[in-house]
This record gives structure tokens, C-alpha cells and sequence, in this order.
């Protein structure tokens, strides 16, 4: 899981599937709407793509990946052994032609391709696959993508088994491991180029900071159709647009091709004009939250600090919002109330005995005078203090460029009013806003997006992990800071380890239910697909899953007409 400036719309990838061998369990059904007019009978080659990215990436890591922008280009830079197909959720062969599970789980053994290149020339080999690993899982290097193979506490090994087999093994079993790799690209052990050498449909040919980031074709890439090297495309232009409403404008002029996280307001427009492709792909595993900086070493006054890590503050400022005026208002309907970690999307994995938390004013004053806070003032404008006298005040960080955030933040600082509690609110554009929440901890309570990049709660297992760095709320910890923070960690490390969904699916749904119990996050919404594509672009299939639009890129293609 990571998180994302866009608040409309997925990984974000979600996946349920199985492993060979094993059954499939039942897996959110995907709506697959062409966008465009029935292709013609042969795909035309050339042209290139355009469309916007809100933010630069931090790096072209594909290792570090850690926003939506970094995770596009890695999607269509790198090559991974196995590949989730977005438009029927199986997993399918890439770099590796097939897969094996051996040791009761704790291995999988990949049969890799051959006569495979990147894109620089350099031959591809299990030397390859060893060395990404050992990248990956290198603590130092604080990647969250590693982070989701840490479930236990021993050392992952990756041995070579000649030139083309290589073998993952784990200290103990661990559930759906082959799903762990379609977010892993395969890294060259031994070209010049280092990272920068591409086994994905294109390669960065150029880069000009704060402008635009050029993606060409990868002459070796090895896909085909019949006998011409994939992708139909010649290049990809993601431009460097933080301005939502600027975005749409170039979208209806033409000179970007999609938007792939349309805003709800931006939905509506676009389809009240004739001659806009757009759809509501239906409800996704993405939500909006809300949560407090409980980091003990965060630069907060300390009755501050006492506030936010308080059980009954944190449920008193849950119980005073209304989700379903965010949804009504906010989002004309394309969305839902949040409940938790997943969706009732996930028609597996969701703890179906939780409901939305309850708009409930008087319940939230009750939470709120049994810690001592009372209102203070004259009527109608009285004011929140805790039991020393001090305002209960704090400030709110969100991305800037997003106008349904920067609504829900409002709305969000009216619902709290109402209990007495002053909201300010901060937007910062999305780089810094990732400084303050994941180096310096510079905030007090953060709004941003949840993109879940996998169906099976392994893939949150870098979320809900203490020691994880993206434990969003409190990172980094030693040990666990609270009971129900190391009971989390028990289960999660528990479930992980075994291979039988029956039996994991109680373990989850008590995380989640604890999630739902101590409210270390607020889950406000969930929202729908909202996307966008331009007539000319062909082959497109809206997924709900990330990247939406983008996932079968090396098959898209622009018509003449």
C-alpha cells in the first residue's frame, strides 16, 4: 500500500488469485468499458501518448518507488517475472515463463525466459533476479515495495540454479508469494546503465525537471505482434501538471490523451459535453483518510502529542464526521463510506461485520468529557479545551492541486466545528507534503489517498507493520508503542505465514476490526473510478484497478483518423 495526491481513483493494484495448484478464491469482479470506438483491424504504430503526472518523482528507482508518478514510469519501465493481468485479474508469465512453490511455501522457484535484453543490449539472467533481490530487500535502502516481503523475521535468500532458474526462499511460508513480484521490476546486474536499463515496453530517453519526463519505446522489448517488437507506441510524454483544472483544459484542447484519475467535479463536466469519453469504472479498493502524527519524537507540544494518542479523541473526531455528505457532496454520489483497511469491494478479505462509523455529535462529546475536555465561551461559539485549559486546535496537511481534497478538508473543518475543535487547514504541494510525513514529521494530522496494490492483505503488510517506514501514523518503531500495535503485528506476521486462506481470513479480520477499534487511521471514503480518454486513443480497457488506463500500455495505440 502507499499513498497518492490523486483523491479520485486508483494501486493502485488490488489482486486476488492463486497460485498454481492452489484455488482461486473469489476476487472482485472487474468492469472492463471501452472508452473508444472499436478499434480498426490492425493496430496503427507509432505516435505518441500524453498525459499528466501531478508530481516529480523523488527517483527513478524502480526500488523506491513511492508515489503514483514513480509507480507509472515503473510500470512502464520494468520488466517483472510475473504480471497480474489487470483486465482479468490472473496472474500471468512475463520474465518468467513459469513458477513453482516447493518447501510447504517457503520457496517459489521462477523458470526464467531466454534470448531476453534490456534495453540497452544487456542480456537478461538469474543473476539478474539475485541481484534486484538483494537490492531490494538491502535495509538501508528503506523500500517500500522490500518491506512487503519482510512478513517474517528472518533473512530472505535468492540463489541463482543456473542461467536461467533462480529460487526465493523464505525463513518460513508465506501466502500468495508470487503475487509479491508483479510489483518488483528486475533490475541489470551488469549494464552501464544501472537502473536506467528499462525490460519494460519503454525506457527514459529524457527528463527535464519540473517539465516532462520522455519515455521511449524499448527497441528490445519481447513482446510482439506476429513479428514486429511491441509497443505499438513510439513515445510516452508524462508532463509535470499539478494544476488539476489546467489538466482538464489541455485534455478537451487535445493535447493530453487521458486522465486517468478524473476529480468528481471533472467527471461531471466532461460528461455533460458531447464528444468526452469518460466512465465510472465502479467502486475501487482506494480511500480517503485522515490520521494523527503519534511519532513520539515529532517536533508537537506535548498535550498535543496526549491528544492525538488518545483512543477516545481519536473515535470522538471519527464519530463527529459526516461520510456521507463527503460522498453526496464531494463526489456526486461516486462513492462510498469508509469503513477500514478494504473495501466491501474486496468481496474476500473485507470484515463484513463492520459498518461505517456512525455520525453521532453526542457520542463524540461523551468520548470527549471522558477525558476531560469541555467546551468553554459563550453560546454558539464556544470552543473545545482539554483538561488544562489548552484550545484543542490543530492544523490538517493535504496536497494542494486537488480540489475534491481540499473539499472534504473543509467540510471536514465544519464537521469539527460542531464538537468544538478548531481545523486549520495546509496545503502543500505533493513532494514536500511526502517530506513531512515520511522524513521530518513536521505535522500534526494528515488527508491523502490510500491506494491498496493488492487484493490480499499481504500487500499492507508495509502499512501495518510498527517497524515498517510507511506505518504511516508512528514509523520506524523499535518495538511496538502500543498493545494493540504489537497484537497487529502478531496477526499479520501470523497470517502471512500460512497458505490456507480459510485459515487467514480470521486473523485479517481481526486486524481489522482493531483498526476499526482504536482508530490509528480515519477512513472517510471510497472512492469510484473516474476516468478519461480521448477517441483517438485505442485499446483502451479501464480497469479499477492501477494503473487504470495504462496497464496493457504496450498494446495501446493512437489512430490517424
Amino acid at each position: 500500500m502507499r499513498w497518492v495526491a490523486e483523491s479520485d481513483r486508483p494501486p493502485g493494484l488490488s489482486l486476488g488469485f492463486a497460485l498454481p495448484g492452489q484455488a482461486r478464491r473469489p476476487v472482485l469482479l472487474l468492469v472492463l468499458l471501452a472508452l473508444a470506438n472499436t478499434p480498426a483491424l490492425g493496430a496503427q504504430w507509432g505516435g505518441e501518448l500524453r498525459f499528466c503526472i501531478r508530481s516529480e518523482p523523488r527517483s527513478f528507482h524502480p526500488a523506491l518507488a513511492d508515489s503514483d508518478a514513480a509507480e507509472t514510469i515503473r510500470y512502464l519501465t520494468g520488466g517483472v517475472l510475473v504480471r497480474v493481468n489487470r483486465g482479468n485479474q490472473q496472474l500471468e508469465p512475463e520474465l518468467a515463463t513459469s513458477w513453482k512453490i516447493e518447501n510447504g511455501g517457503r520457496s517459489i522457484v521462477f523458470q526464467l525466459r531466454p534470448g531476453v535484453f534490456f534495453s540497452d543490449g544487456t542480456p537478461f539472467s538469474a543473476e539478474d533476479v539475485v541481484y534486484t533481490m538483494n537490492v531490494l530487500l538491502d535495509p538501508a535502502l528503506h523500500s517500500a515495495t522490500g518491506d512487503t516481503f519482510q512478513a517474517g523475521g528472518g533473512a530472505i535468500q535468492t540463489m541463482q540454479r543456473g542461467k536461467y532458474q533462480v529460487a526465493v526462499v523464505f525463513p518460513e511460508p508465506v501466502a500468495g508469494a508470487a503475487r509479491l513480484f508483479d510489483q518488483v521490476a528486475i533490475l541489470s546486474h551488469n549494464s552501464p546503465l544501472k537502473e536506467r536499463a528499462a525490460l519494460g515496453a519503454f525506457r527514459i530517453a529524457e527528463h527535464k525537471p519540473g517539465s516532462f519526463i520522455l519515455l521511449a519505446r524499448n527497441p528490445n522489448y519481447w513482446k510482439t505482434d506476429g513479428a514486429r517488437r511491441l509497443p505499438y507506441l513510439d513515445t510516452v510524454r508524462l508532463e509535470v501538471q499539478q494544476n488539476r483544472e489546467l489538466e482538464l483544459l489541455r485534455f478537451r484542447r487535445g493535447e493530453v490523451d487521458l486522465i486517468s484519475s478524473l476529480g468528481p467535479d471533472q467527471f461531471q463536466q466532461l460528461a455533460a459535453e458531447s464528444g468526452s469519453a469518460v466512465k465510472d469504472a465502479g467502486p475501487t479498493l482506494e480511500s480517503e483518510m485522515l490520521w494523527f502524527n503519534l511519532n513520539p519524537s515529532a517536533p508537537i507540544e506535548a498535550y498535543r502529542k496526549s491528544w492525538f494518542g488518545s483512543r477516545n479523541f481519536r473515535l470522538a473526531v471519527s464519530h463527529a464526521i459526516r461520510r456521507d455528505d463527503l460522498c453526496r457532496v464531494v463526489y456526486h454520489g461516486h462513492a462510498q463510506p469508509g469503513i477500514g483497511p478494504f473495501s466491501p469491494a474486496n468481496r474476500f478479505w473485507f470484515n463484513r461485520s463492520l459498518n461505517p462509523p456512525s455520525f453521532d455529535l453526542e457520542q463524540a462529546r461523551s468520548l470527549l468529557a471522558a477525558d476531560g475536555f469541555r467546551l468553554a465561551g459563550q453560546a454558539g461559539a464556544q470552543a473545545l479545551h482539554d483538561r488544562d485549559g489548552h484550545l484543542v486546535e490543530f492544523s490538517l496537511i493535504t496536497n494542494a492541486g486537488n480540489p475534491a481534497r481540499e473539499h472534504i478538508a473543509a467540510m471536514l473543518q465544519q464537521d469539527l466545528a460542531a464538537i468544538g475543535i478548531r481545523l486549520n487547514i495546509v496545503t502543500l504541494d505533493f513532494p514536500s507534503l511526502i517530506e513531512r510525513i515520511g522524513k521530518s514529521s513536521q505535522y500534526e494530522s494528515c488527508l491523502l489517498g490510500q491506494v491498496n496494490v493488492d487484493l490480499d492483505p499481504n500487500g499492507q503488510l508495509n502499512v501495518w507493520l510498527s517497524s515498517s517506514a510507511t506505518h504511516q501514523w508512528n514509523p520506524n518503531q523499535a518495538k511496538p508503542a502500543t498493545p494493540w500495535e504489537a497484537e497487529i503485528d502478531r496477526l499479520m506476521r501470523l497470517q502471512s505465514s500460512l497458505l490456507d486462506e480459510n485459515r487467514r481470513k480470521p486473523l485479517f479480520d481481526r486486524v481489522q476490526q482493531i483498526a476499526w477499534d482504536e482508530a490509528p487511521m480515519l477512513y472517510l471514503l471510497n472512492r469510484n473510478a473516474l476516468v478519461a480518454a480521448a477517441r483517438r486513443l485505442r485499446n483502451v480497457e479501464p480497469s479499477v484497478l492501477r494503473p487504470n488506463i495504462l496497464w496493457n500500455a504496450e498494446r495501446l495505440w493512437i489512430s490517424a483518423k
